[in-house]
């Protein structure tokens, strides 16, 4: 085998350059032109797709450093980004569009702030259902009336209570 033929079928011959350029852009990267999206839409309220696409590459335009404006091919991949991103918060729901308007909704919420929500309206009720009992004149001490209040200590604690007379003050004393 000659030493040229080595030299061919050496790994370096089945390397693909890499064919990915460098963004142009500060700051570039889909997640920050995604950011910039949302705080566009979520700032004005009411906007269009051309009109933060508009603002977004006149951003970047002025942050590029070399004093260059942007190829067709950056505007053209800005807007598509932009587009992109702006589906994604159409599917998320934190922004509904109207044929050519696009209106921010605001951040989804979350099971923990349904959770949370429902408590509240569980204790109000429960409030109003005690004081509808309270002034039928029904007893109510079969239940806990609210405020009430819950104390954890070690099992070899000594826990001391005292009570003012018209029930306002509670002084607790922990020794253990």
């Amino acid at each position: 085998m000659v030493e040229e033929d080595v030299k061919i079928l050496s790994p370096e011959c089945f390397s693909v350059p890499n064919k990915r350029r460098e963004s142009k852009f500060i700051g570039g990267g889909l997640r920050q032109l995604s950011f910039k999206v949302v705080q566009k839409i979520a700032s004005k309220g009411r906007t269009t797709y051309n009109e933060v696409a508009d603002e977004i590459v006149a951003e970047y335009g002025s942050l590029d450093g070399d004093g260059s404006s942007l190829g067709a091919s950056d505007e053209k991949n800005i807007r598509r980004r932009v587009y992109d991103a702006i589906n994604v918060l159409i599917a998320t729901e934190m922004i509904a569009k109207d044929k050519k308007e696009i209106q921010w909704l605001g951040h989804p919420r979350t099971i923990i702030d349904d959770i949370t929500e429902l408590e509240v309206v569980g204790l109000h009720n429960l409030v109003l259902h005690n004081q509808k009992l309270q002034e039928s004149g029904e007893s109510i001490s079969k239940g806990i009336s609210l405020p009430f209040l819950l104390v954890q200590t070690d099992r070899d604690a000594t826990v001391e209570v005292e009570i003012s007379e018209d029930m306002k003050l509670i002084h607790f004393d922990f020794d253990g």
